[in-house]
């Protein structure tokens, strides 16, 4: 762990929840000790796929207190910023990709009073975020390509991840560094080891139904 490295915080993220059952999903895997609340916000344009939109974020809102880390993966994100606050989100996190204005998006979510996140893609560098590390709150590294949920983890992510620690430890700021894509109980250590201190979790936290969300997420944490 670097100096400033937290405990590892558990996000599944409900993309690979029933969506016909939502808000009981969103219960159990809470009780299950869940950290965050990941929500996977796709416009089918930035990504290829189609997944949910504020009003189902305001609709799943009552039924946790967790932090809403809520992925925008649309363009433009920025006329839905505020429609996303309003609607529980705790952090909006971006992609540099989906705006010309990285810099007066992440004021804007700010502004708003929300933690503010910044998304990198397989290919896009970490010196994307190197002059907006003062609005920023958390970086997310995606080690798939955005866009669907059960895909596999692409190893060359984990050097970034490194980059990344050192980058932000060197910084003195208080951001968290989270890791989305094909995290399961083989790939989570080597995350964490790479310097992750969260670690958004679709099909590994959701396989084998509410029964089995408590253990799911103790393994992911290394305590399985």
């Amino acid at each position: 762990m670097g100096p400033m490295q937290k405990p590892v915080r558990i996000a599944p993220s409900i993309l690979s929840a029933d969506f016909a059952r939502l808000g009981e999903e969103v219960r159990a895997i809470d009780q299950a000790g869940a950290d965050w609340i990941h929500v996977d916000v796709m416009d089918g344009h930035f990504v290829p796929n189609i997944t949910i939109g504020p009003a189902v974020v305001k609709a799943l809102r009552p039924h946790s207190a967790k932090p809403f880390d809520v992925h925008l993966m649309i363009e433009p994100a920025d006329p839905f910023l505020q429609a996303f606050a309003e609607a529980g989100a705790d952090c909006i996190s971006v992609h540099p990709e989906s705006g010309p204005h990285l810099h007066r998006t992440l004021q804007s979510i700010k502004a708003l009073g929300k933690r503010a996140g910044v998304v990198l893609n397989p290919a896009t560098p970490p010196s994307a975020i190197f002059h907006v590390m003062d609005l920023l709150d958390l970086v997310l590294v995606m080690s798939v390509n955005p866009g669907f949920g059960g895909q596999k983890f692409i190893e060359g992510q984990l050097d970034k991840i490194a980059e990344l620690r050192m980058r932000i430890d060197a910084s003195g700021r208080d951001i968290d560094l989270e890791v989305d894509g094909g995290i399961d109980r083989a790939t989570a250590p080597r995350a964490i080891e790479a310097g992750a201190d969260a670690l958004v979790a679709g099909t590994a936290s959701f396989t084998g139904g509410p029964g089995a969300y408590a253990a799911n997420i103790a393994a992911l944490r290394g305590e399985g």
